[in-house]
């Protein structure tokens, strides 16, 4: 056999497994991350649904993807849920309100983990004192200086993590 045969005859079988392998890919979706806070490192996780139509509204355009409208979230009991602090002023940042990057408490390996959340809203009084802050310890320290207050709101959000301190999807 000649060496032009046998250069054809291998591209063709490369060909062949090259497509093969191509057709048994998984599919990979992308899915947007937005990234926040959980005991004191960053973490990224996805927004996936919300009860609340108006946060539907602005997810999605904040995440430049759906954020579905499920009513039937805020019926899940206080049992079910963890708590993403979603901060009202302060240090501007990438939150949904134009503040800093949310708190979450609870990663999947603490105890009380949850992917569903209420949100549970952060003012500072002196918005001048405003500064980051990385955990549900620090935002309960200020509560207890009286520096913010939370207002707990009716809103679910499915908000599962991606990746955090020690583990990944």
């Amino acid at each position: 056999m000649s060496k032009k045969v046998l250069y054809m005859l291998t591209a063709a079988l490369l060909l062949v497994a090259l497509s093969a392998c191509q057709s048994t890919a998984p599919n990979i979706a992308e899915i947007p991350a937005g990234k926040a806070y959980a005991n004191g490192e960053i973490i990224y996780f996805t927004h996936t649904e919300v009860s609340d139509k108006a946060v539907s509204e602005l997810l999605t355009n904040m995440m430049k993807s759906p954020v579905i409208y499920v009513p039937a979230l805020a019926q899940a009991p206080d049992a079910i849920l963890a708590n993403v602090y979603v901060f009202k002023n302060g240090v501007a940042g990438s939150g949904p309100l134009k503040f800093q990057a949310d708190v979450f408490e609870n990663t999947p390996d603490d105890a009380g983990y949850s992917p569903l959340r209420r949100i549970t809203f952060v003012t500072w009084k002196n918005e001048s004192q405003a500064k980051e802050l990385k955990s549900t310890a620090e935002i309960q320290g200020l509560v207890t200086a009286g520096a913010v207050t939370l207002e707990k709101s009716d809103v679910v959000v499915n908000m599962p993590f991606i990746t955090w301190k020690g583990g990944k999807r």
